[in-house]
């Protein structure tokens, strides 16, 4: 994959340009700000009732109606819910993308499974950081950047890639590296990674092993630090230095169950299962799925947040949490804010 850095991209091709971000949330955040200390003539789209419209103005961003920053900027980025961008672009940004401007994306759902459909005659292109969009903000602050992906849908002036590449360098991706991709790699990966391992796989994983070891009469809090607390260290380890980093770090005993236990409960069955879940993604049934869910009120979306959040685990880990106390104050009360809010929206 092509690499490209902070000699390869020039913000005077986005500082002569309006930009328009869509969306005050995660990332919205993140890149509205990062591009306004780089230098370039900013504004957030928001509804007018949007709760983030005062905190964006507090930040010192200029904030207007969706359709007046559509109408404003030469650069359009959709950074709000996949869910809601189609009908966000329909009725508030479609008749005002004239010919010449770029459409922008941090993800490629919308496009690639055609959600979307924009004109011939603008630029399509994606800029997704490769991280949350408080780090995102953070790193950018401390001078350095979080690894980026671009990706060029179409090119209609010629110069989508250098418009890309101009603002992953506004928001610090150039300073990492960024990563040249397509909207369908990135989307069809991105879609397979948070099903199979990041989210729904090491969720299903921690929790069957967390009933394993209850139903087998062990105590629920032994199950859940063996299960779920001690996670994290292992998943740092695997971030800092590979999957072989983190086997450096652990005991001969864990290594030899880790390579002689492991492939049975991650199997050639589930693979299989896994190949079938990248399949549906590629098909485009699992987007069809989510968004009829979505249209319906998410019937079956509650009702399945609603049991997780009401399972055992969530109930033991968050009196451990409550007991730790070199755990942040915040990060527990956030926590805790979580799993009642999943539960009360489910309802």
């Amino acid at each position: 994959m092509k690499t490209y850095y902070d000699k390869d991209a020039d913000l005077k091709v986005l500082k002569g340009k309006k930009v328009a971000v869509i969306g005050y949330g995660s990332q919205g955040h993140a890149h509205s700000l990062n591009m306004k200390d780089s230098g370039i003539d900013v504004r957030v789209g928001l509804r007018k009732t949007s709760k983030h419209w005062a905190e964006a103005k507090k930040a010192g961003l200029k904030v207007v109606e969706i359709e007046q920053a559509a109408k404003e900027a030469d650069v359009i980025m959709m950074l709000v819910p996949d869910q809601t961008q189609s009908e966000i672009y329909y009725a508030h940004i479609e008749k005002y993308l004239t010919e010449g401007k770029a459409l922008a994306f941090a993800h490629g759902f919308s496009i690639h499974f055609k959600e979307i459909k924009a004109p011939k005659n603008v630029d399509i292109i994606m800029i997704a950081p490769k991280g949350p969009g408080h780090m995102v903000r953070r790193v950018y602050t401390e001078g350095k950047g979080v690894p980026s992906l671009i990706a060029i849908y179409q090119d209609f002036t010629g110069n989508a890639r250098k418009i890309a590449l101009s603002y992953a360098k506004a928001i610090g991706g150039t300073r990492a590296g960024v990563l040249e991709t397509t909207f369908k790699e990135e989307c069809e990966t991105d879609l397979f990674g948070e099903q199979v391992v990041l989210c729904g796989g090491i969720s299903s994983l921690i929790m069957a092993g967390f009933e394993t070891l209850v139903e087998a009469g062990y105590a629920p809090e032994m199950a859940y630090f063996e299960c779920l607390h001690e996670t994290k260290l292992i998943v740092d380890l695997i971030y800092e230095g590979g999957i072989a980093n983190m086997r450096y770090s652990i005991s001969d005993t864990a290594k030899y169950g880790d390579i002689t236990r492991g492939p049975r409960i991650v199997n050639a069955e589930t693979k299989k299962e896994m190949k079938k879940c990248l399949q549906e993604i590629q098909s485009g049934q699992f987007a069809k799925e989510w968004m009829a869910e979505y249209r319906a009120g998410k019937p079956n979306f509650n009702r399945l947040l609603e049991k997780d959040a009401n399972h055992q685990i969530e109930k033991v880990g968050a009196k451990l949490r409550a007991m730790m106390s070199w755990k942040h104050k915040s990060l527990i009360e956030g926590n805790k804010k979580a799993v009642k809010k999943s539960a009360k929206k489910a309802k």
